[in-house]
This record gives structure tokens, sequence and C-alpha cells, in this order.
């Protein structure tokens, strides 16, 4: 598959592609990029850091979803929820589709060269992380850990841009975004289940089957069990354990939300993991302050 030159009547179906309508993705991926951000810097990060990778999260979600409809662009059609999307629907073609990706990741290099070299390096890793993962669907029925730790990459690449290494809280908060992850794309998947069925789509929803509430409680507990224990290391007040108790309280609404399995109100309850993140953020935030 070739590049193609971009064409600026084309703009609208870009971003479409993507997503600068529907920033939930964006958010999710901004939250534990901030959360990382304060505890490195156990405190209020610089205005040059927080800029920069804001900005990365921007682009780099962006990239892809870019590259997720490059890789759907032959299934798409058949699945109700993404049958209008631009490449499947035939308003840009796929070389246009490889030339924006392409486009977004040189952004986002000229972005981490901001920062040292050990972050650099890393922003390989999540390049490969996030070019691989709509692949993954054809191949294995987890490719929401793939998107977790896609989700999560950020977190390493910003305690190294602070502190020029990776600690084991780094780890730690690495691994309760990645399966808080698998647990709000779970959802998400679901609202797609059974037309991934028929077209031999795979997802941790299709795996789970009659345990996907099950396996989702199970994941956001371990998350917020992880989240209990960096708070207690760390020593933060109150304000983190209220931020805490809110997620709790919103993850629990989710699985009450979703429980008939009905469409919409899986996609409601993916929708409301902006706020999880968000709870949690500001609790952090305070009690760093």
């Amino acid at each position: 598959m070739k590049l193609a030159a971009l064409q600026w009547a084309h703009w609208p179906y870009y971003k479409q592609l993507m997503r600068t309508d529907k920033p939930i993705g964006t958010l999710l991926l901004l939250w534990p990029t901030l959360w990382a951000l304060w505890l490195a810097a156990e405190g209020w990060p610089t205005l040059e850091l927080i800029v920069i990778f804001s900005a990365g999260v921007f682009v780099m979600r962006s990239a892809g979803c870019v590259i997720n409809d490059f890789a759907d662009r032959k299934v798409d059609g058949a699945v109700a929820r993404t049958q209008a999307r631009p490449l499947a629907a035939g308003k840009v073609s796929a070389g246009e589709a490889l030339s924006l990706f392409a486009l977004l990741v040189v952004i986002a290099f000229f972005l981490v060269l901001l920062l040292n070299w050990q972050t650099l390096v890393l922003s390989f890793a999540a390049l490969a992380l996030a070019a691989c993962y709509p692949f993954m669907k054809r191949y294995t029925h987890l490719p929401q850990v793939v998107l977790g730790a896609a989700f999560s990459w950020a977190i390493p690449m910003a305690y190294m841009a602070r502190l020029e290494t990776v600690p084991m809280q780094a780890w730690l908060l690495f691994i309760a975004n990645l399966v808080w992850t698998v647990a709000y794309d779970t959802l998400y998947a679901m609202v797609d289940r059974d037309d991934d069925v028929k077209i031999g789509i795979k997802s941790t929803a299709v795996l789970f089957g009659r345990f996907d509430l099950a396996m989702v409680a199970l994941l956001n507990t371990l998350f917020l069990a992880i989240l209990v224990y960096i708070g207690y290391s760390a020593k933060l007040s109150w304000p983190y354990w209220l931020g805490l108790l809110v997620a709790a309280l919103l993850l629990i609404r989710q699985l009450y939300l979703s429980r008939h399995r009905d469409r919409d109100a899986c996609f409601a309850a993916f929708l409301n993991n902006h706020y999880v993140g968000m709870a949690i953020f500001i609790g952090l935030a305070i009690s760093l302050f």
C-alpha cells in the first residue's frame, strides 16, 4: 500500500478519521498521563511537560484512530456503529489514511525531541503499540490488552521525562491503567459483540461471554487495589482517597448501567470512564498541592 497526497478538500474526513469530534479516547489517554506527571513530580510538574505530553496524547490518539480505521477498512461496513466511517464509506483512500498517519507520527516525533533522550527511546515502543493494536483483533481475543499497554505507555515516558528513570511506582501505575483499559474497552466491545461474532472479529467481550460483567468488575477491583497501594506507599492525603471513592462509585454505576447488556447502555458505561479518570486526577492533584 502506497502513501497518497493529502487533499485539502478531504480535511473534514481526515478530522473524522482522527476522531476530533469524539474526544473520549483522548481524555482516557490524558488522565493517566497526568496522574503520572503529578506523581513523578511529587507535586505540580513544569508547564513545559504538561504541554508536551498533552499535545502528544492528542496526536498519538489521533494516529491510533487513523491506523485503526485503515486496519478495519474492509470490515467496518459490516458493523452498524462504524459503517459510516470515511474509509468504509469510500470518502478517502487507504493511501491518504497512511499519509495522515505518517504526518501525525512525525509531529509526535518532533514533540518527543523536546524531551530527554531516554524518553525518546521509550517513544519507539509507544509507536509500535499504537501501530500493531488494530491488527490484533484478527489474531487474539485479547486486543484490549495491547490497547491497554498502548494507552499506558505514556506513564513510564512521563516518569522518564521527569526523573530520567522509571521507578516501581511507574510500573504499578502502568499495570493499574492497563487493567482499567481492558475493563472499559470490554464494555466498548460489548456494543459491537453481535456484529463482531458474525464477521470473525475477536475481543475480550467475545472471550468472556456471559462472564463479561464479572470480569469487568474483577479488573476494576484490581485497578482500584493498585491505586490504593500507590496512595498508601506515597502517603497521599485525604483528597486522593476521596477521589478514589468517587471513582469506585462510578465504576459500580457502570456495572448497573450495563447489567442488561443493552448496546446504548454499555456505550454510556464506557463513556463514564472519563469521569473516573478525572476524579482520580483531581484528588491526586489536590493531595499533592
